[in-house]
């Protein structure tokens, strides 16, 4: 408002009239780093006799920021750039296209003029029924209704920012790099996985998050599995062609805080992510919009979809409560309570008829509640004595072929337990040798079952036998702690690992 008051006889006094708070405009893009892909040797997977090998090409950081523009008279625009030869065999210049989501608020009440005209005299408040709009007289408003449309106004901002549509940005141009068959995959569709060897050779090395990753995985479909999925704590979700260019896909910004968590559907076209702004999304992998999205009670550490339906899903968090969610009408189905502050995993059993939590309840004397078994149609409380050593489990792994599952606990070991009640522990068998010392470091059996692996705090990864619990080998990957390392469901041997410092490497 102007400095200057028009004084009207019947109007409040001077001391409640008070400036009109007028939000700032602010865009919606945001602008992502460019990709970079270290030059090293590829060996083709696809090939097991004559390994042929050929330099890939480093990808140049582009002079594009990829921010989106804001503009006042276009709220939304999308930009695509398709002039990538996807036949090459060779990685390419990435030449990022953008697509921003800008979005521009207005206030109502905000006028075009600068100021009043001093050359017409104050004009008195008219009836409700005859008003008219004098030019350069600024309308007075009682102070109540400016704190009443203030509020509309901070209560409808916040419902389009938490329904609009994720800022997507593209790495490689073009839609077929998400839905193209890779033909290294191609001749290993039809076979059965065969046995698992420990990877030697970097493949790939990968250096675009600015942040922490927390997870990767694979996406479950067989004809797409050459797409890796990665959340990290720089509030991005990425899609990597993480087999044939070892390059960014799509780049995902739909939350405003770390992800923590992130998943494949079943069907390898959507997304689910959840993370500390307490949000969950699912997101079209091709369009970036938003087919489910809600505001969660809590902060969210793990989420997964159920085995039996792909429409309900389970997530859990800085929260005594896990909640199973219907993503058809957007609702909470089932809530499964515990004494507990905190899940950090959560894992179904086969048919998912019952799922595993791990918890950070532990008690003085004994691990109480560290491992819950439920049954996922009653939300009933099945066993909470499984695991009785006083030490937390950040993940759970369940073996491809056994009626068994791991459990990676910050005892620096990971304990082996049957997936059938009483859910008793194997004794005979412990594998140590790793460190986690605080960090949520996974762990995952290889496709075949011969093999257990996990990360380790000091960046690298060990390989043990699951017979004999013995290690095989261990794989200096990175410097920082490596959290997540994940077996391709596909190629025999092929290792994708991430850590802390945000790098991604693939390993044959």
């Amino acid at each position: 408002m102007s400095s200057s008051l028009v004084a009207y006889d019947d109007s409040d006094s001077e001391a409640e009239v008070e400036k009109t708070e007028v939000p700032n405009t602010s865009s919606r893009g945001k602008s992502l780093s460019s990709s970079s892909v270290n030059p090293v040797q590829y060996f083709a997977p696809g090939i097991l006799d004559t390994k042929s090998m050929y330099e890939m090409q480093p990808t140049d950081n582009t002079d594009s920021s990829g921010m989106g523009t804001v503009c006042e008279d276009h709220p939304e625009r999308y930009t695509q750039n398709n002039n990538t030869d996807l036949a090459s065999p060779y990685c390419r210049r990435a030449h990022p296209s953008c697509t921003a989501f800008c979005m521009s608020y207005r206030n109502h009440e905000q006028t075009s003029s600068s100021s009043i005209n001093s050359g017409i005299s104050p004009q008195k408040r008219m009836h409700k029924d005859s008003i008219t709009t004098v030019k350069g007289i600024r309308p007075y408003i009682p102070k109540r209704l400016r704190q009443e449309n203030s509020g509309m106004y901070k209560e409808k901002e916040s419902d389009q920012g938490e329904n609009s549509n994720c800022s997507v940005k593209l790495g490689i141009t073009g839609e077929q790099t998400l839905t193209k068959i890779s033909e290294l995959i191609k001749p290993y569709l039809g076979s059965k996985y065969k046995l698992t060897e420990v990877p030697k050779n970097l493949v790939f090395h990968i250096s675009e998050h600015s942040g922490p990753v927390n997870e990767i995985q694979w996406c479950p479909v067989r004809e797409q599995s050459h797409m890796l999925l990665s959340a990290s704590m720089d509030k991005t979700i990425k899609v990597w062609d993480a087999v044939d260019a070892g390059c960014c896909l799509k780049t995902y910004s739909c939350h405003y805080c770390a992800v923590r968590a992130a998943q494949w559907s079943s069907c390898g076209r959507r997304i689910l992510s959840g993370g500390f702004d307490s949000m969950l999304h699912l997101t079209d992998v091709e369009t970036g919009k938003q087919i489910f999205s809600s505001k969660n009670e809590f902060r969210i550490t793990t989420m997964k979809f159920c085995p039996t339906d792909s429409n309900i899903f389970i997530c859990g968090g800085f929260s005594p409560e896990v909640k199973a969610w219907d993503i058809r009408n957007s609702k909470v189905i089932r809530v499964y309570k515990a004494a507990i502050q905190q899940t950090l995993d959560i894992l179904f059993l086969p048919e998912g008829r019952e799922f595993l939590t791990s918890t950070d309840a532990v008690s003085r004397d004994s691990a109480d509640r560290t491992i819950i078994a439920w049954d996922f149609q009653s939300a009933a409380k099945i066993s909470n004595q499984i695991f009785h050593e006083r030490y937390t489990c950040p993940s759970l792994s369940l073996h491809p072929k056994e009626s068994v599952f791991v459990a990676q606990t910050n005892g620096n070991y990971m304990a082996l337990f049957s997936s059938q009640r009483p859910y008793r522990i194997n004794k005979k068998k412990r594998y140590e040798g790793h460190k986690v010392e605080g960090f949520a470091v996974g762990c995952e059996f290889s496709p075949d079952g011969t093999l257990l692996m996990t990360g380790s705090s000091d960046g690298k990864v060990f390989f043990y036998n699951y017979n004999t619990a013995r290690i095989i080998r261990t794989l200096s990957a990175h410097r920082e702690a490596c959290v997540s390392a994940t077996f391709h469901p596909v190629l025999p041997s092929l290792l994708a690992t991430c850590d802390w410092a945000g790098e991604i490497k693939i390993w044959q």
